[in-house]
């Protein structure tokens, strides 16, 4: 309170417009990422408060941003759009289990989907090494991409029976605390597999 706002750092700005907005009581709240310029603890308490300001407050909240997360966490409904184009409309997870396209595909998540690339052939996709079976029929010889998130795939030592594996090299290994994200290397590519830190591959296996 003894400071002007040109003293104020910018998320103390994003956070002092967030205010002035709600006691001002307005029919319809348009956020324009509000939490842009805040450091990532932050960030999820600021997400929490603005959730309860839209329970309490029961306004309807236009709300940009670029972080899925913030999507996922805040929205009833979204809106994605690439280019000023709209891809897709729907609720959270309607839009993460069924999305239209590869754009969506690969905004929803964390990590993002992987995807493998490769051509039907006699009712199954072929993707380089990997044959999965189709639940339809498809034209022989179309292009295909297979989306795969990353709490998906399985690692295993040693390779099992059926056609749905490849061999792979985990390149890099980062901790999440309880998960840990493997980057593999595999000949389709850079793969990334989300599991439980406890027990995952090291980087070299």
């Amino acid at each position: 309170l003894g400071r002007l706002p040109r003293a104020l750092s910018g998320g103390q700005r994003q956070r002092v417009a967030i205010g002035r907005a709600v006691v001002r009581e307005p029919g319809v709240f348009l956020f324009d990422e509000p939490l842009s310029n805040l450091d990532a603890q932050l960030r999820v308490e600021m997400r929490r408060e603005i959730a309860r300001i839209h329970q309490r407050a029961r306004t309807t909240s236009v709300y940009v941003t670029h972080d899925q997360t913030e999507a996922m966490t805040l929205a009833d409904r979204i809106v994605v759009m690439k280019d000023g184009v709209v891809q897709q409309v729907g609720a959270p997870l309607a839009l993460y289990d069924t999305p239209e396209n590869l754009f969506v595909a690969g905004f929803l998540g964390s990590p993002a989907m992987n995807f493998l690339r490769g051509q039907i052939a006699g009712g199954v996709a072929q993707l380089h090494g990997l044959r999965v079976p189709l639940l339809r029929g498809g034209d022989a010889g179309r292009d295909v991409v297979l989306g795969v998130r990353p709490q998906d795939l399985s690692i295993v030592d040693v390779p099992v029976r059926g056609d749905a594996s490849m061999r792979a090299r985990v390149e890099v290994r980062e901790l999440w605390g309880s998960e840990a994200v493997l980057h593999v290397a595999t000949e389709a590519g850079m793969l990334v597999r989300r599991t439980d830190a406890h027990g995952a591959a090291r980087e070299g296996e």
